[in-house]
């Protein structure tokens, strides 16, 4: 809690009414005073609306939607009902991969062929072995000025040969900005 050290004096501030309301705010925001000295409301009619919303806001918070359902309608079962179920089921589980039976073969196309062996290279690291021959690309400024960049970006290379700096003056800002930030780096 470094920051509370060295506080010095400070220029006190005249208390304006804003900085009143602030603070008063301020009171209600960090502690239970907002509910002392509530004095009393107006009181208003309950609709059957404002029922409505705490019936289910009962519901919402509790498990007391499920107590006194009563009767339902039944709803016969259509064949697309008996799809979701199923759908559902394997959803939820992994039943999906029981009973799965025979598939259908399909031909092995120069296409699926392509696929696997791509799929072979994402998954894998085999796609750096048999590369084979490349094309040759001339060396242009443009390519080396990017090879240098990327020098300094991919390695701590940019902090060799720094050479010498300009030296700036230590002024009080600098210096409160120094202390500030030792006191939000550490605790």
């Amino acid at each position: 809690v470094l920051y509370k050290e060295d506080l010095g004096t400070g220029i006190p501030t005249p208390v304006t009414p804003e900085i009143e309301r602030v603070k008063r705010n301020q009171e209600h925001i960090s502690s239970v005073l907002y509910k002392e000295g509530l004095g009393t409301g107006t009181p208003t009619p309950v609709t059957p609306e404002m029922e409505r919303v705490k019936r289910n806001q009962e519901n919402i918070s509790s498990v007391l939607y499920r107590e006194g359902l009563g009767t339902g309608t039944p709803v016969p079962v259509t064949p697309e009902m008996e799809r979701v179920k199923r759908n559902q089921e394997n959803f939820s589980s992994v039943l999906y991969k029981e009973d799965l039976g025979t598939g259908t073969p399909t031909p092995v196309t120069p296409e699926i062929e392509r696929v696997k062996r791509n799929q072979e290279n994402f998954s894998s690291v085999l796609y750096k072995e048999d590369l084979g021959t490349g094309t040759p690309t001339p060396v242009t400024p443009e390519i080396e000025r990017v090879k240098r960049n990327q020098e300094h970006i991919s390695s701590v290379l940019y902090k060799e040969d720094l050479g010498t700096g300009t030296p700036t003056p230590v002024t009080p800002e600098v210096e409160r900005v120094k202390r500030n930030q030792e006191h939000i780096s550490s605790v």
